[in-house]
C-alpha cells in the first residue's frame, strides 16, 4: 500500500500536488494535513485539519476515523500503525512576509511548520519527503527570505529520510488566492522567457509543473539520498 500524506494543500502548489496525487494508480490514500478541510471530496482523500503547531499532540486517529464512521478508512489506519504502508510525504507549507505580518511569524510558518510536519511524518513511518523550496534556497545568504528556505533544507536533512527531495523553482506561475504586486511584475516581465524556453533554470514555472515533477520523482527510485532539483528539472521532468 502507498500512502501521501500532504500538508499545504491550499496553496498554489499544494492544490496542483493534491490533483496529480488523486490521479495517480499507485496511491492507495492521500491524507491531507492542514488548518482548514478543503471543499473537495474524492474517495482516496481523507483530511483532517487542526492547530498545525500542536500536530504532534494531534488525536490524528481519532480525527481519520471521525471521517469514516462507516470504517472506510480502517485500512489506512492499520497500514500505517503496523508499519505495512510506503509512506511519502509532501510538503507545499509556505507563505510571505508581508502575509504573515513579520519576520518571526514567516519564520515559524516556513520552517517550524515544515519541520514540525516531517517530524510527524517521520514517526508514522515516511520514507521519502519532497518539500517545495525556493531557488535562492541558502543558509548562508543575507536575504532572509533564501535564508529560511536554506535553513529548513538542512534541518530536513537531519531527520535521515530515505530520501528527502528539495524542489527549488523559480517564480511560480498560477492562480493563487492572494494577489502579489512583485510577482506579477515579475512574472510579465519574465513570461516571454517562457514561451521562446529560454534560460531554463530561472524562467518562470507553472504550479503544475512542479507538482507532476514532485509525484514522478516520489515514484521513482534514487541513486541518493538527498536530491535538490532546479526549476529546469522540474519542466523536464513534467513533460
Amino acid at each position: 500500500m502507498k500512502i501521501a500524506i500532504l500538508s499545504g494543500t491550499s496553496g498554489l502548489v499544494g492544490m496542483q500536488l493534491l490533483h496529480q496525487l488523486m490521479k495517480s494508480a499507485q496511491y492507495d490514500f492521500i491524507l491531507s494535513v492542514g488548518r482548514r478541510k478543503l471543499a473537495l471530496k474524492h474517495n482516496k482523500l481523507i483530511q483532517i485539519d487542526g492547530d498545525l503547531f500542536k500536530l504532534s499532540s494531534w488525536d490524528w486517529e481519532g480525527k481519520v476515523r471521525s471521517e469514516s464512521l462507516g470504517g472506510e478508512n480502517h485500512d489506512l489506519l492499520d497500514a500505517i500503525k503496523e508499519k505495512k504502508a510506503e509512506i511519502h510525504a509532501f510538503s507545499s507549507i509556505g507563505t510571505t512576509i508581508k502575509v504573515a505580518g513579520s519576520k518571526e511569524k514567516f519564520y515559524a510558518i516556513d520552517h517550524d511548520l515544515v519541520i514540525g510536519f516531517a517530524a510527524w511524518v517521520k514517526k508514522l513511518g515516511a520514507s521519502k519527503f519532497l518539500y517545495v523550496s525556493a531557488m535562492g534556497a541558502d543558509a548562508t545568504s543575507a536575504i532572509f527570505y533564501n535564508k529560511v528556505k536554506g535553513e529548513t533544507e538542512e534541518d530536513l536533512k537531519a531527520f535521515q529520510f530515505s530520501y528527502l527531495g528539495l524542489f527549488r523553482p523559480s517564480l511560480l506561475l498560477g492562480n493563487r488566492h492572494e494577489f502579489r504586486f512583485g510577482e506579477q511584475v515579475a512574472s510579465i516581465v519574465m513570461k516571454p522567457l517562457v514561451w521562446l524556453k529560454l534560460a531554463k533554470n530561472i524562467r518562470p514555472i507553472y504550479d503544475h509543473q512542479v507538482a507532476k515533477a514532485m509525484v514522478k520523482t516520489a515514484l521513482s527510485s534514487h541513486s541518493s539520498s538527498v536530491e535538490i532539483l532546479s526549476s529546469g528539472q522540474m519542466q523536464d521532468l513534467s513533460k
